[in-house]
């Protein structure tokens, strides 16, 4: 009886240490202020995992995220980095892991931003600086293969959103955004020069906004080529001055006469590469310009964003006055 009597009394000692800790298990704790991140990488074990969270306070102890691991038996915890913000039980922050809703920044990158201007958004989500971006995408290696005369990334920085992380660096940021490329290029079925047509791509992305219009501006660059006529584009001047870190946010005169290689108001033919990440809509252009012998264009004063088309220099005179003063007429 007397075996019995404590076999009894340890069961119910059991039971109300299990209820205890089931109870914990399911209330909210935070044991941190802020937000903290806990890094849980590929291959911790439970009791592993357990023993991050608690020493981040985001249990209250081990022994409450292995009783919701119990509760949750069959389910499997994801790795990775977790952002914690708010008082959350075990149970939650078990439902959290096995769902792996894993932190991220959201980086949008939009047709035609150039490596500049990917380096300030991301230096803008915090996860490192524009100059360690840029210094990572001037080295073309991820690259070389499918255009070994790339000067650097630009171009290949495929428009898109990408998921990072705090730890992502700006090297495996450019891998990403370089594979991104290669799969859209691989999707063209294209035997064209990438280098070319690339380059060519990144010119029309700057000056057309109206995906319609891009074709036509394709041809207008390749009629010009053709003949060995300047190209005189105007985001080529900006991206040389961005280069040598003088731009002022405007063209100057001086702008257009410097002497780059990147200056097609100086230099005859394409620039060296491209001058910005083109999306696949400018791709397509730059493969299949319009059939035309236009050799000018020249915005329209009515805000659209759309240009006049012309094939001699009269013509481009004429609508660029009407231009102009449609501007003066705006201010």
């Amino acid at each position: 009886m007397k075996f019995f009597r404590a076999a009894g009394t340890l069961l119910a000692v059991g039971i109300v240490a299990g209820g205890a800790l089931f109870y914990r298990a399911t209330r909210p704790y935070q044991g941190f202020t802020g937000t903290t991140y806990v890094d849980l990488p590929r291959g911790t074990s439970t009791d592993g995992i357990a023993a991050l969270l608690a020493q981040a306070g985001v249990v209250g102890s081990r022994w409450d995220f292995w009783m919701a691991c119990l509760a949750n038996r069959g389910r499997v915890l994801e790795a990775g980095e977790y952002a914690f913000d708010h008082p959350a039980s075990a149970m939650e922050v078990f439902g959290r892991i096995a769902r792996g809703d894993i932190f991220y920044y959201e980086l949008v990158v939009p047709e035609g931003r150039n490596m500049f201007d990917i380096g300030a958004s991301v230096e803008q989500l915090g996860v490192f600086k524009a100059s360690e971006f840029v210094q990572a995408a001037e080295d073309p290696a991820p690259i070389r293969d499918l255009d070994p005369r790339a000067p650097t990334l630009e171009g290949y920085l495929f428009p898109s959103t990408y998921r990072i992380g705090r730890r992502t660096t700006p090297r495996q940021l450019c891998r990403m955004m370089t594979d991104r490329f290669r799969t859209a290029w691989r999707g063209l079925r294209t035997d064209s020069g990438v280098h070319e047509t690339v380059t060519l791509a990144s010119l029309v992305e700057k000056e057309g906004k109206l995906e319609e219009e891009r074709p036509l501006i394709a041809a207008v660059f390749a009629n010009r080529l053709r003949i060995g006529m300047k190209l005189d584009c105007d985001p080529t001047t900006i991206y040389a001055a961005q280069l040598l870190g003088v731009y002022r946010g405007t063209i100057y005169r001086s702008d257009l006469d410097r002497g780059h290689p990147y200056n097609t108001y100086s230099h005859p033919g394409l620039p060296p590469g491209p001058i910005a990440n083109p999306g696949i809509a400018s791709i397509s252009a730059a493969l299949h310009p319009a059939v035309s012998e236009d050799l000018y264009f020249v915005l329209r004063p009515d805000n659209s964003g759309g240009h006049q088309f012309s094939t001699n220099l009269a013509a481009h005179a004429v609508a660029t006055g009407k231009y102009r003063d449609g501007i003066r007429r705006v201010r």
